[in-house]
């Protein structure tokens, strides 16, 4: 016997999440382990949806599969805990709240980080094809509606949305959906709430402000739409509400601030829930002994605010006290600072700033030391110093440069951003910003944590490599960061698998200890400071935190250790500035230096700084890219740029072989076309070579060249061929022989490559020219044993059909025959061996090719008919 179960006082996500569940365990039976909510219970009397079956009239002992859904704590299933105890029993888990050490685990576990569990049974019922009645429909709904506060919560995500739309495109009724979740309070809820506003007291954690409150009310009762009232009504970063029943005390919290995880507080009581949502029941304790508890709970569970450690920037440039004052310009210059601290050896000994400097070489001093020009008696401070100190200090003293020491011993730096940056996501929290803007389909928080999003996008596995990551760099005191694609696209509400770490500090030495803790293979670069960690089911990319110069234009980069905004800084376009903490303490937080939310908000590309193209003329290619890929586009000053790089001539700087992995990286986009048609429009696919020019007649080419490779990757799927190359093709095919070779000569491609290119565009034209769609057996002999690469390219360039459909019919269906017959099924037939095999086994396929011959047996009476004739 299978049975279905969920929490005590189940509602409308746990009776939707068990419906779901009999639709996948049609033989199961639901049973709930204490009573519905209230309308809940009103739902069921109205609508009957599915017959439920009370614990009374269930043999435990019977009972060889459970069913868990919208639950996985023990303590929440009432007697069915009993279950647990049976050594035979099986069971599979439905759920979508965190995992915790104390959870019931299962042979089968789907734990999703979704708003709704009904939204994880929605997407089953959906990719099993399973009918859904209008009412089963309007359930799900309800499901998902409660859950996440009608698509409001910050806990929704984009599958919610998704299951939502699929439920009422199959009958889900709004109406009633409405008529169940429509929250109007009845005079026993309009006292308690009274009640509840009455004795709210605040305490202050931590700067976090906490507002408790009591009450007491009789019978039972759905109390947690009161807190979300409570939360709206009051200017505060956190509620707790303690409501006394018949025989029990509910706890309910809610959050709004990433400081104070509300689940984690109240996992301490048996409860649990969200970062943001979270309940608990408690029997026999008297509310004064909760409350001191539940404020000794909070009190280890908000996290503090920004001390100097957090924010500062490390490792710092620094400078020798007996360097020139030429040699300090210099490394300004090289590394873009205004600011160097001077140091004898390791001992920071004060600062020298580009005014200073530059004032000085403007007097002729350029060969003095530094130190005879340093400021030697501003302010520093530790790294546990808060930022407020900071703050008021550099105010006071005008001073906008702070070094962080240890003892004499610099170890980082605070700067006017730091201290800004700081400001802003402090003003955030306080001022109970939700601060959500829409980003392309996703919503971006602006607030300091991006935890949930980590959680909703990644892999749960990944996640929690992730969170181990945070702890080994804690080990070694390093900072630990996730950077690049994978987190703009998270913000984008996209998923990205592709994990780039940067650490500050030695990244080799962190990978080969997380290797270790988690059992993964460890790659290294000595040369580069870089690894990787991989296993089974993912690759993670490590590198040490980097700073870059460029000697000349278009060289590849010096590459030096550097601090994680440093790091960020080399890097191309504002969108991929991005980072995330990693470290324990501020696990999820958002980094971003210079303005990458704002630019993913308003969807534009746009460089760091004016010299970018310049020192990397490839980030002009990746702009397009870019632009096309996300529907963005690039800023005025980011297009000046681009066209002054192409007047100064320095693509002409850039190697062949960067170009060409450029191109082919374009070639992988989704629609290629587009953005040649942009590189076009800049004038870009000129420096391939100058007659390439992006022309109608260009146009339809490469858009036929994508819809043959389109068409071929539907059918074909795991059939190898060079995609790039068609492209290429494709761009070339107007130039002549020596403007060709030119071309591919500019893209450093391999002898091999260009003499197939080159090739493939003479062979396409004799295919065409020489093609008979007509005959079967001339359009084989014509194809067979040219490249795919060919074949496809001459499908492209041809505008007619016929010949179209004769290369769609060979690729389909004539390239795979064969003759079934073998050489020693011949000489079985008395045929001695000899050339006449090949010329019979051309007989037999050329039969085939028309369709003449089907089966084995039809190919050994023609070869006897043949053998016949010859004698």
């Amino acid at each position: 016997m299978d049975i279905i179960t969920s929490h005590i006082n189940a509602d409308f996500d746990a009776l939707a999440s068990a419906i779901g569940a009999k639709k996948i365990y049609p033989d199961a039976v639901i049973v709930f382990p204490g009573s519905l909510e209230k309308k809940v219970r009103d739902f069921v009397d109205a609508f009957h949806p599915v017959e439920i079956k009370k614990l009374k009239d269930i043999d435990i002992g019977n009972v060889k599969r459970l069913i868990l859904v919208d639950t996985k704590h023990p303590d929440r299933i009432g007697q069915i805990k009993e279950l647990l105890t049976k050594s035979d029993i099986k069971i599979h888990i439905y759920d979508h709240h965190p995992i915790k050490n104390s959870d019931i685990r299962g042979e089968l576990e789907v734990i999703e980080h979704v708003g709704a569990v009904s939204t994880i049974f929605t997407e089953i019922i959906q990719k099993k094809k399973i009918i859904l009645t209008p009412l089963d429909a309007t359930l799900l709904c309800l499901g998902i509606y409660e859950e996440t506060g009608s698509l409001t919560y910050a806990s929704t995500t984009p599958r919610d949305l998704m299951a939502a739309s699929y439920l009422l495109k199959r009958g889900a009724n709004l109406n009633i959906v409405s008529d169940f979740l429509k929250i109007e309070l009845s005079r026993e809820e309009f006292t308690l709430l009274n009640d509840l506003m009455q004795s709210l007291r605040e305490i202050v954690i931590h700067s976090v402000r906490i507002k408790i409150g009591k009450a007491t009310m009789d019978g039972f009762g759905d109390v947690a739409h009161l807190a979300h009232k409570i939360m709206d009504m009051e200017d505060t970063d956190a509620i707790v509400l303690l409501i006394g029943m018949a025989d029990k005390i509910l706890i309910v919290a809610r959050s709004k601030v990433a400081e104070l995880d509300v689940s984690q507080v109240l996992a301490e009581f048996g409860g649990g829930g969200h970062s943001t949502a979270a309940s608990a029941t408690i029997k026999d304790i008297p509310f004064e002994i909760i409350e001191e508890r539940l404020i000794a709970s909070l009190n280890k569970h908000v996290r503090p605010l920004k001390s100097v450690r957090d924010v500062m920037t490390t490792p710092v440039i620094v400078i020798q006290y007996n360097s020139k004052v030429k040699e300090a310009e210099d490394m300004m210059t090289r590394y873009g600072v205004n600011v160097l601290p001077v140091v004898k050896k390791d001992k920071y000994v004060g600062i020298l700033t580009r005014e200073v400097v530059e004032k000085a070489l403007f007097h002729g001093f350029g060969k003095s030391k530094c130190i005879d020009f340093a400021t030697t008696d501003v302010i520093t401070v530790s790294a546990d110093t808060p930022v407020s100190d900071v703050e008021t200090s550099m105010i006071e003293q005008n001073q906008r440069f702070v070094p962080v020491l240890d003892k004499d011993k610099i170890i980082g730096a605070i700067t006017r951003t730091d201290i800004l940056r700081a400001l802003y996501e402090d003003f955030l929290r306080k001022s109970r910003v939700s601060a959500k803007e829409v980003v392309g389909d996703s919503v971006l928080g602006l607030g300091r944590n991006i935890s949930g999003m980590l959680k909703d996008k990644l892999p749960s596995h990944l996640y929690e490599f992730l969170k181990i990551a945070g702890a080994v760099a804690d080990e070694f005191k390093f900072g630990a960061y996730l950077v690049g694609g994978c987190v703009r696209d998270i913000l984008r509400g996209e998923e990205n698998l592709d994990i780039d770490i940067v650490i500050e500090g030695d990244a080799i030495a962190f990978a080969k200890k997380l290797g270790e803790e988690i059992g993964a293979k460890v790659t290294t670069h000595e040369r580069f400071g870089t690894a990787q960690v991989i296993k089974k089911d993912f690759k993670l990319d490590i590198a040490t935190a980097r700073t870059e110069y460029y000697e000349s234009p278009a060289a590849l980069p010096k590459v030096e250790m550097s601090s994680i905004k440093k790091d960020l800084y080399r890097r191309d376009f504002t969108i991929n500035t991005l980072a995330v903490k990693l470290n324990k303490k501020d696990f999820g937080l958002l980094i971003d230096f210079f303005g990458g939310q704002r630019d993913l908000k308003d969807k534009v590309i746009r460089v760091l700084h004016n010299l970018s193209f310049i020192e990397d003329p490839t980030r002009a290619f990746r702009a397009i890219r870019f632009s096309e890929r996300f529907g963005f586009k690039l800023t005025r000053h980011t297009e000046n740029l681009i066209r002054s790089a192409i007047r100064m001539n320095i693509f002409e700087k850039l190697s062949g072989t960067r170009l060409y992995d450029e191109l082919m990286l374009t070639f992988d986009e989704t629609n290629p076309v587009k953005a040649l048609k942009r590189l076009g429009d800049y004038e870009l696919l000129k420096v391939i070579h100058p007659k390439i020019s992006f022309s109608p007649e260009l146009e339809s080419l490469l858009q036929s060249v994508h819809d043959t490779i389109t068409w071929f990757e539907l059918l074909f799927l795991n059939e190898k061929y060079d995609k790039g190359m068609l492209y290429i093709m494709a761009l070339l095919y107007k130039l002549n022989k020596e403007e060709r070779e030119v071309a591919l000569n500019r893209l450093s491609v391999t002898s091999r490559l260009k003499n197939k290119i080159l090739n493939g565009l003479n062979a396409a034209k004799n295919i065409l020219r020489g093609l008979k769609p007509d005959n079967p057996i001339e359009i084989y002999h014509m194809l067979e044993g040219h490249d795919i690469e060919f074949i496809l390219f001459s499908m492209a360039l041809t505008n007619d059909s016929e010949k179209k459909k004769a290369i769609s019919h060979f690729l389909v269906k004539l390239r795979g025959i064969r003759p079934e017959l073998k050489g020693d099924d011949l000489k079985a037939l008395g045929i001695s061996p000899g050339p006449e095999y090949s010329r019979i086994f051309k007989k037999i396929l050329d039969e085939k090719l028309i369709n003449r011959l089907h089966t084995k047996d039809e190919e050994i009476e023609f070869v006897k008919k043949l053998t016949k004739n010859l004698l």
